[in-house]
């Protein structure tokens, strides 16, 4: 069995996520280079936190730069659309041929329930997306005379009886999003109206064949994984996903091999490419595919990263919305921003620097390094953003702060 060092592991997973290649020229990216970034990705991870941009268009700029983010609106809400949204890691834009194979992994909570509540109105939402969507929930509320819209004050997501029954009808593929509204809703319709006929004419696999395939699709955006990390990238059980990687190794598009200080077995994707070394720049978004699985990335980075939004304030240790900062092979630093569009100006509230991990120590960029670098990708976001200017907060927590602010002046 092969074994490869961590080094040479991190650089097989930096390759595979698309972050060493070269970038568009700013702003020349097209509709192409999106389908082509997600069918590479498998997947775009969606969350309505707009603090700095949606998570789902961060990724994209990590590897094609500043571009423009409609491209990815009009792959997704306009015929014959490229992308389509669907549960898989969580709710995602996945490519249009994904589809059907999440039918393996559809989600039916909530149908009992909502059922003994409101007896008839799963039917009766999907009646009204039938004849009118593609609609919100808002619109549905109306068309149905606001007999089911939520009544008085309350805290936090306090979702509505018709927003439950479009949900549960998202989970289980009977509608999906024709587009997103400016405010971000969904504007759901029936997903055979949704999807392009190539697609609709294609048989929905049975449960293993789509398994395998979803494994299939995570191997080689993973490069070398865990059967752990396979299954998470779509939410898939275990044990299934055993069976699909053994098939897969035996048809040999899977290779078992040894990860240095590991200590579970893993798999190279075939065909995935081992670097020498790598040249990649890049802020790196909370959900993005190659951070998402957080054990995942301590094994391979040494980094301990968890989002700091679902966190109290008093308990945050690097700040609300963290970034780790991808320099070659190594997560050097990590920095919290957020856009001040107001003000027109990109803020560093926090930027630490990250230890240089025990393996990677002879390759781990200097600190000047990592601060040229740096300021360069801010000025590069703050550019896809519109915003103005890139400015570190007078109270930046830190160990980088002072000196990235210097840089940046």
């Amino acid at each position: 069995m092969r074994t490869l060092t961590l080094a040479q592991a991190r650089r097989v997973a930096v390759a595979a996520q698309g972050l060493d290649r070269a970038r568009p020229e700013p702003w020349s990216a097209t509709s192409a280079h999106v389908a082509r970034t997600v069918r590479r990705l498998g997947l775009l991870q969606i969350d309505s936190v707009n603090v700095l941009a949606r998570a789902h268009q961060l990724p994209l700029f990590s590897r094609l730069g500043p571009y423009d983010p409609t491209l990815l609106d009009r792959a997704a809400g306009r015929p014959p659309r490229r992308v389509v949204e669907a549960w898989a890691h969580e709710a995602c834009f996945v490519p249009v041929e994904t589809y059907r194979l999440l039918r393996v992994g559809r989600r039916r909570v909530g149908r009992v329930q909502l059922d003994a509540e409101h007896p008839g109105l799963v039917e009766e939402v999907r009646d009204v997306i039938a004849r009118s969507g593609p609609v919100t929930t808002r619109e549905v509320e109306q068309l149905l005379d606001d007999r089911y819209a939520v009544r008085g004050e309350g805290w936090g997501w306090r979702w509505s009886a018709v927003k439950r029954a479009l949900e549960y009808l998202f989970a289980v593929g009977e509608t999906t999003a024709a587009h997103r509204t400016p405010q971000f809703e969904r504007a759901y319709d029936l997903t055979s109206r949704v999807l392009p006929a190539t697609v609709r004419a294609l048989a929905v696999p049975p449960a293993a064949e789509a398994t395998r395939e979803l494994v299939r699709i995570a191997a080689r955006a993973h490069g070398v994984a865990s059967v752990r990390c396979l299954a998470d990238y779509f939410r898939l059980p275990q044990a299934p996903t055993r069976e699909a990687v053994a098939e897969l190794a035996a048809a040999g598009e899977l290779e078992p091999v040894r990860v240095a200080g590991w200590d579970r077995p893993a798999w190279l994707a075939a065909g995935a490419r081992v670097p020498r070394r790598t040249q990649a720049r890049a802020l790196l978004a909370p959900f993005d595919p190659l951070v998402f699985e957080r054990d995942r990335l301590l094994a391979l980075f040494g980094m301990h990263y968890r989002i700091g939004i679902y966190t109290p304030a008093a308990q945050r240790v690097h700040g609300y919305y963290v970034l780790p900062f991808l320099l070659g092979e190594h997560l050097v630093a990590r920095v919290d921003l957020k856009a001040d569009r107001e003000a027109g100006a990109l803020r560093v509230r926090t930027a630490f620097a990250e230890a240089p991990y025990d393996d990677g120590a002879a390759r781990w960029p200097d600190a000047g390094t990592v601060l040229v670098e740096l300021a360069a990708e801010l000025r590069a976001m703050a550019d896809w953003l519109r915003l103005d200017d890139v400015v570190v907060d007078a109270d930046a927590r830190g160990d980088l702060a002072p000196a990235l602010g210097a840089v940046l002046r």
